[in-house]
């Protein structure tokens, strides 16, 4: 049972306008967001961040923020999270080869040398204490401009936000978001935990 259960989808209207947003990305308005709706101005404002931070200014796509999405929350524990990004991973089309191997994405051959220095990069901001480097900032540059990266970054940060939610909140998991967790995450161990 979450620590403050989610409200209707219809409580506040203007959250409910903006949370169209996440029919695409999930298929559903995330039980998180109906959460923060018990403060609408919180809701309302995470969903515009979430727009803007996964908004393609760039070439980091739609499908490797959400790669970076779910390293962020495999670094933190969430599994909340983990299902959600790569859930929206596959939705945005990630290769399948990524999706069933993003444990591997290191040493696997379906992720290139910039994906993986995202993705390093998304392991290393998501650690406690922060792991972030010369050697990480090295490898980033090869592959990334400054707007890249701030982009990059602005999405390991808006998990860090989720994943200290969704984790503290026990947030209720949908079902859409456990399908996409046990069919690319299951054969590693992954299960709902405490987000029945």
């Amino acid at each position: 049972m979450p620590l403050v259960p989610p409200l209707s989808a219809d409580y506040d209207l203007e959250t409910k306008m903006l949370a169209e947003f996440f029919n695409e990305t999930l298929g559903f308005c995330p039980n998180s967001v109906l959460t923060m709706q018990h403060r609408p101005a919180i809701s309302k404002a995470f969903i515009n961040l979430n727009k803007a931070v996964m908004a393609n200014e760039g070439r980091v796509t739609s499908a490797l923020k959400r790669m970076i999405a779910w390293v962020s929350s495999n670094a933190t524990g969430c599994r909340y999270c983990q299902a959600h990004a790569i859930r929206a991973a596959e939705r945005y089309g990630a290769e399948q080869e990524q999706l069933d191997n993003i444990w591997e994405y290191r040493t696997h051959p379906a992720f290139s040398e910039a994906e993986k220095a995202a993705l390093d990069f998304s392991l290393a901001a998501s650690q406690i204490p922060n792991a972030v480097d010369e050697n990480i900032k090295k490898h980033l540059y090869k592959h990334w401009n400054e707007g890249e990266i701030v982009e990059i970054l602005g999405v390991i940060s808006l998990f860090g936000f989720l994943n200290r939610w969704n984790d503290s909140m026990g947030t209720s998991i949908e079902d859409d978001a456990v399908e996409s967790g046990e069919k690319y995450l299951g054969k590693h161990g992954w299960n709902k935990g405490k987000h029945t």
